[in-house]
């Protein structure tokens, strides 16, 4: 039996926050029944590349998952709501603020019905402050998080990370919340409200920026690829292509600089700990990158590999899809679609030892377990009146 096995999800959301999270519970043994709008269904449907008229991104974001289709305007999918809400563990939903109250499921209204009810809320600014009614999407918190300002070479346009970072932690933000008020709940009986904001869920991963500033005036500032503060940490140019060498440790540069013949660095006292080492970290980067370049890629790491330093190519999805350790970890997962044809999708993460996640049922097409969803109410509803 899976962990999860057994809680009830009703999931409202749409896009990327707010299902992540009831895939990753989902994932697990969770009971999912996702909402989405008749007819078209959850946008994410018509994201990026389609096979079959259905993004195959799709196929990650609701595996595991029963669709429902309701408009959530109409009174009959709001009563319908209530009464799934009714004997569900956790509702999910990542509307902007007020919505989920403009449709007559307010949670404290819910939590009425069902005190055991948790409700977790992803939204861009979270339920309270001044910003709270903005709309607000993970670049933009990206952005207020003040991750974007270091994601650019110093001088040039801050760019993105390359996938929705913001969406996926406020997300997880969201699965630490909800399991933190399960375990709650088995002391007190009562399910809570999760409240988690875009920006806080990326600002919550923003390591040492704002005590630094606080103590210190700084402003930490855009440093492409190189790793401020921590040396050396860098991606270095070999003849054809970039790996990425980390030998920050004392001991893990000591052995680097050996390795590239450079004994001098190795053994200078000024360069024994992390403190000296930034003060001279362009000198470092400077040997490494003079050493990289005469090098393949493939050449260099088998060098760090011999030496214990922590190196990699930096790959591409073709790298990823060829790799023996994500093939060894079950990370690359084929499903079979209606089509008769396979689809690699990513493997499940965490790895539990004896209640592991499980690829159960592929995404479901819009609307396809509704009936079945409202005759299993129907049914309920009948054995409870006969009692």
């Amino acid at each position: 039996m899976q962990a999860l096995a057994g809680l009830k999800v009703l999931e409202l959301g749409q896009l990327i926050a707010g299902p992540f999270a009831a895939k990753t519970l989902a994932d697990f043994g969770a009971e999912v029944i996702k909402i989405e709008p008749p007819g078209s269904g959850d946008p994410l449907r018509k994201w990026r590349l389609l096979k079959e008229g259905t993004s195959v991104w799709w196929q990650i974001q609701a595996r595991n998952k029963r669709s429902v289709a309701l408009d959530l305007k109409d009174l009959k999918a709001q009563a319908i709501v209530r009464e799934l809400a009714l004997e569900a563990d956790v509702l999910i939903e990542n509307f902007r603020p007020g919505a989920l109250e403009s449709y007559g499921l307010a949670p404290e209204d819910l939590m009425a019905l069902n005190p055991r009810l948790i409700v977790l809320r992803i939204s861009g600014y979270g339920q309270t402050g001044p910003y709270r009614d903005k709309p607000g999407f993970g670049v933009v918190a990206e952005a207020m998080s003040g991750l974007r300002h270091l994601t650019a070479e110093p001088g040039r346009t801050p760019v993105r990370v390359g996938v929705s970072i913001g969406d996926t932690l406020a997300a997880l933000h969201g699965v630490i919340g909800v399991l933190t008020a399960l375990q709650e709940r088995h002391r007190s009986g009562r399910g809570q409200v999760v409240d988690v904001a875009l920006y806080e869920a990326v600002f919550n991963c923003m390591e040492s920026l704002l005590p630094e500033y606080s103590a210190f005036g700084a402003v930490r500032e855009p440093a492409g690829s190189a790793l401020p503060g921590i040396a050396p940490s860098n991606a270095y140019a070999c003849s054809d292509g970039y790996a990425l060498i980390a030998g920050n440790g004392d001991s893990i540069f000591k052995r680097l600089m050996k390795a590239i013949g450079r004994s001098d660095l190795a053994d200078d006292p000024a360069l024994a700990d992390n403190a000296g080492r930034v003060q001279r970290v362009a000198e470092i980067d400077a040997a490494i990158g003079d050493w990289a370049r005469h090098r393949t890629v493939q050449e260099a790491l088998a060098v760090m590999d011999g030496a214990g330093v922590p190196a990699g190519r930096i790959y591409t999805v073709a790298d990823i899809a060829r790799d023996p350790q994500y093939q060894a970890r079950g990370m690359l997962q084929s499903i079979a679609l209606e089509d008769g044809s396979q689809l690699s999708i990513p493997g499940i993460v965490p790895k539990l030892s004896r209640t592991p996640g499980a690829h159960r049922r592929n995404a479901p097409a819009v609307g396809q377990d509704t009936e079945a969803v409202l005759a299993e109410l129907a049914a309920r509803r009948g054995s409870s009146a006969s009692k």
